[in-house]
């Protein structure tokens, strides 16, 4: 298949969640979940197309909208980065989707509203998701966040209860905020220069002021939109407080579209100069995060809550590739594939182990982590799920964690940033230690043995747990030509060195 007949893939993803969504609207009750059910195999299929053939032609795909050429038109883009996280999406979609049925399955009569709202955000945060991932335009990028921000922020509160309720209007807030900063600097570069493409953009800006002030306020506002710290009061609450599969996809695919964004206004967007003097505040705030983050989660005396704060340490790790990709240097292609495996490998590992959370939590009606004597007894799927999982984030081979780590510490090595080689292994090590909190007392065995068999735990629910966990395991295994392909369309110097 060529380029050109393969393009009407990308808008077909896009189209594909907003038909089922708007389907499910308007047929309503059990036909949303139905709706969903049929989309996400469809859209995964979609998803793997599109990476087939970024695979097939090495290079980045596009499609023009109405055939009109920016600026006048807009442009969908799909580099090798983008694709696999489209395909990432789409599989944690269709996962979560799946365990969702014995959350918000309509089998009750009469039906509650609670189930037709999840799968109808569901397939929003799905569409949302695809639009920024294949954006090419700074303002669609901006559509594309809006629609996630009011897709994401009911998931948090579906249970109606009032801590759900605050921590999901500080998640609001802090989200409003973003978008006002980033279209506030959309609006200023358009002004300056005349375009919102980001193609023609970076061809256009220069090292002057607007251009400092437009991007300062676009990365502020995606900065708090992806919870970096110091801005990241919002994430914890909302995500601990989120059902399970609402967490999974919040925890794993949300953050990462703001993250996206950052990546192409200072990789793809911004002139190497500026690029070069914000690396290292990126950098710096990544290696808070991760520092931070770790400690706080170590702290946590609710299951739920250690992950929410895990999350909040594992993105710190995303931005180390700012200053380490930069530049014609040998090892910027390294920093640049260790940053995307970064991100596909915690989105399975953090939604493998939200998965797991729910599950342990219905097996003994509670998170308390000092309570979790013999759990493995109880949910030991779930808790192998959690495990492995767990090895994804400390970064231990075989994982894909360890594959993204490895690669991000031997480029800070080589680039003599041996800060952030050090904040890499100190991570791991606080990783280990808030996972092994969990698993230590869950593999001991109970004082005073209890009745409690796993028949509690959802074998399926589970399985499909586990199954996200192998993933992220599985990710170690994959073949060189995987790194050619996520550097399909990288940024300017990366692409050309390995060429």
């Amino acid at each position: 298949m060529s380029a050109a007949s393969a393009s009407f893939l990308l808008p077909s993803i896009i189209i594909l969640p907003i038909a089922a969504m708007l389907l499910a609207f308007f047929l309503g009750g059990r036909r949303a979940m139905q709706i969903a059910l049929i989309a996400s195999p469809l859209g995964l299929a979609l998803a793997s197309g599109i990476a087939f053939v970024v695979w097939q032609i090495d290079q980045p795909l596009v499609y023009v909208i109405g055939g009109w050429a920016p600026p006048l038109g807009v442009a969908l883009r799909a580099d090798g980065f983008s694709a696999v996280m489209l395909v990432t999406t789409a599989l944690i979609i269709a996962l979560t989707g799946c365990f969702a049925l014995g959350l918000f399955g309509t089998k009750e009569k009469p039906e509650k509203r609670a189930p037709f709202t999840f799968w109808m955000l569901l397939l929003s945060v799905w569409a949302a998701l695809n639009g920024v991932f294949l954006g090419w335009d700074l303002f669609n990028c901006y559509v594309g966040l809006e629609m996630l921000t009011f897709a994401a922020v009911p998931l948090v509160c579906l249970d109606g209860r009032a801590a759900t309720l605050m921590a999901a209007l500080r998640y609001l807030l802090f989200a409003l905020l973003g978008s006002a900063l980033y279209l506030l600097g959309a609006a200023l570069l358009y002004g300056a220069y005349g375009a919102l493409d980001i193609g023609l953009l970076s061809a256009r800006i220069r090292s002057e002021p607007a251009a400092w002030v437009a991007l300062a306020a676009m990365t502020a506002g995606l900065l708090a939109k992806t919870a970096l710290f110091p801005l990241h009061l919002w994430l914890p609450p909302a995500h601990a407080g989120a059902p399970p599969p609402a967490s999974a996809m919040l925890s794993a695919l949300v953050v990462k579209a703001s993250f996206f964004l950052v990546v192409r206004l200072w990789l793809n967007l911004a002139p190497s100069e500026m690029a070069e003097s914000v690396a290292q505040i990126l950098a710096a705030m990544g290696a808070a995060a991760i520092i931070v983050g770790s400690v706080l989660a170590l702290r946590q005396a609710r299951l739920k809550l250690l992950i929410a704060y895990s999350t909040v340490a594992q993105i710190g790790y995303l931005f180390l590739i700012f200053p380490l990709a930069l530049g014609a240097h040998p090892w910027v292609a390294s920093a640049w594939v260790g940053g995307a495996l970064q991100a596909v490998s915690h989105a399975f590992a953090k939604a493998a182990m939200f998965l797991s959370a729910g599950l342990i939590t219905q097996a003994l009606g509670h998170d308390r982590i000092a309570e979790f004597r013999g759990l493995g007894r109880k949910a030991a799927p779930a808790v192998l799920a959690f495990g492995l999982g767990g090895v994804s984030l400390m970064g231990l081979p075989p994982s894909g964690g360890f594959a993204a780590k490895w690669l991000l510490l031997t480029a800070s090595i080589e680039s003599g940033h041996w800060t952030w080689a050090l904040v890499i292994a100190v991570g791991g090590l606080l990783t280990a230690g808030y996972v092994y909190r969990v698993i230590a007392p869950a593999l001991a065995p109970e004082e005073v043995p209890s009745p409690t068999s796993a028949a509690h735990v959802s074998l399926s629910g589970a399985a499909l747990a586990l199954a996200l966990a192998l993933s992220a395991i599985m990710l170690f295994f994959v073949p060189p030509e995987f790194s050619n392909f996520l550097l399909a369309g990288a940024p300017g110097a990366i692409a050309k060195l390995v060429r």
